[in-house]
């Protein structure tokens, strides 16, 4: 489904807005609308039906106060210290949720990797890189859209980093 039942767009207005100032009106039509919540990443694997790699997280942490954006698949934790090392700063922690709305402009589970309210650094995880296409949330815990990976990076401003846990070995 990409339209809601009244015919606009499944995604946020100001995520289909966004897409609209980047040139990427054509992605509104892909945004996927389901009844039920993809709010986690498992949620939303199991309503694209696909890997849970393939989703993207878009996470925002608090890096000596300050907000970032971290993107990183949906099979990954993300490790804060590698975070913190990446961006030289002395403390980095989850950021509450009313720092995320603040941030963001969206509720935690509908943050996409761009269109936010406020412009953040953003960092990742070259983990994205594996797919040729990743689903990512639309601004609502019920949307969603497909991008390629280096596309969604470029649009998001982010540098390439490796900040996922890593794998035991």
């Amino acid at each position: 489904m990409t339209t809601t039942p009244d015919g606009s767009s499944a995604a946020h207005p100001r995520f289909a807005e966004a897409l609209g100032a980047l040139g990427l009106d054509g992605l509104t039509s892909r945004v996927r609308r389901f009844p039920e919540a993809t709010r986690t990443a498992a949620e939303a694997a199991a309503a694209v039906g696909c890997e849970l790699s393939q989703i993207c997280k878009s996470l925002i942490f608090a890096a000596d106060g300050v907000p970032v954006l971290v993107l990183v698949d949906g099979a990954s934790r993300v490790d804060v210290e590698r975070v913190r090392e990446e961006l030289g700063a002395e403390k980095v922690t989850r950021a509450k949720a009313d720092v995320v709305r603040e941030t963001t402009g969206y509720a935690i589970g509908g943050v996409p990797p761009f269109g936010h309210r406020t412009r953040t650094r953003v960092l990742a995880d070259r983990s994205l890189l594996a797919h040729d296409l990743v689903w990512a949330a639309a601004g609502t815990p019920y949307a969603v859209f497909p991008m390629a990976p280096r596309e969604l990076v470029v649009h998001a401003g982010a540098t390439l980093v490796d900040v996922r846990e890593r794998q035991p070995s």
